[in-house]
């Protein structure tokens, strides 16, 4: 363990570190809504849309975060606006979208004489050079995503089980997916630097998954997930300090294993019936 204690005595490594506990948080939470709306290929969907946009950031020497976001509430405004129209089913809409977006990205990154060490931070992130402004731009987004998502809790609740209810009842169903939208988008562009466009979509996803097999009610699963999404983070990067492996993979692998052992162990206390569906319906 002395390879992990050298490591806490570093400030970088201190900094990593609660900047993966702040990601892995703020994902776990926003995840629950992305299973509720099983939005999960909007999320990988995003992933890649967002590519072009880091891309330019990074070749121009802006900030990460703005160039992605920048370019993924475009994306949002144009899946909205062609889902309004009913020209094409949300999925469909998504694809059209976001079609040659990776490609576009390739191409602007292969100027640069650079690119294959570039394309491995977009992609898989690099949470051990991390700056404060990284951790400051995290802490702001997810405030504000947080506050946003309470505020709204409710009606985006409602929307998620009973969409029908609630257009009948005259909730602004547009506006509440746009808005679940950018906080997606968001969440997963904050998480780029920790983490990289590719393996956020594991912090989005898997944690919470994994507390949808621990319980049904809502309160605890948006706790269970955030505090997931936080081991991950903090279990990952601890693992990549003690092995020298890649601390983005680390904490993606280690929401798998945390959700394996969390199946594993429904299966031991329940073999007799069926499994938890973590999307919320009925298992088969």
């Amino acid at each position: 363990m002395s390879e992990l204690v050298d490591a806490f005595d570093s400030p970088l490594f201190r900094q990593a570190m609660l900047e993966a506990v702040l990601v892995g948080a703020l994902a776990g939470i926003v995840g629950v809504h992305v299973v509720l709306r099983r939005l999960p290929f909007f999320v990988t969907a995003m992933s890649h849309a967002t590519f072009p946009g880091v891309v330019i950031a990074s070749t121009l020497g802006f900030s990460l975060f703005l160039g992605g976001a920048s370019v993924g509430l475009v994306v949002v405004a144009l899946v909205l606006a062609l889902g309004a129209e009913r020209a094409l089913d949300d999925t469909a809409a998504v694809a059209v979208v976001l079609a040659g977006s990776f490609a576009v990205g390739m191409m602007i990154l292969s100027t640069r004489a650079s690119a294959s060490q570039q394309l491995s931070e977009i992609l898989v992130g690099s949470v051990l050079t991390v700056s404060a402004g990284d951790v400051v731009t995290t802490i702001a987004v997810g405030l504000a995503v947080v506050a946003v998502l309470a505020a709204l809790h409710k009606e985006l609740v409602l929307g998620a089980f009973d969409p029908a209810g609630a257009r009948a009842s005259g909730s602004p169903a547009t506006l509440l997916d746009g808005v679940l939208l950018v906080a997606v988008t968001l969440t997963l562009v904050v998480s780029i630097p920790a983490v990289g466009t590719l393996l956020a979509i594991a912090l989005l996803t898997v944690p919470a998954l994994t507390a949808r097999l621990w319980t049904d009610r809502l309160g605890p699963t948006f706790a269970l997930a955030a505090g997931l999404g936080a081991a991950s983070g903090a279990i990952g990067l601890c693992a990549a300090a003690i092995w020298s492996i890649a601390a983005g993979g680390a904490i993606a692998l280690t929401t798998g294993v945390l959700f394996a052992a969390s199946l594993a162990v429904n299966r031991w206390r329940s073999p007799h019936t069926a499994p938890r569906d973590p999307t919320g319906g009925a298992a088969a």
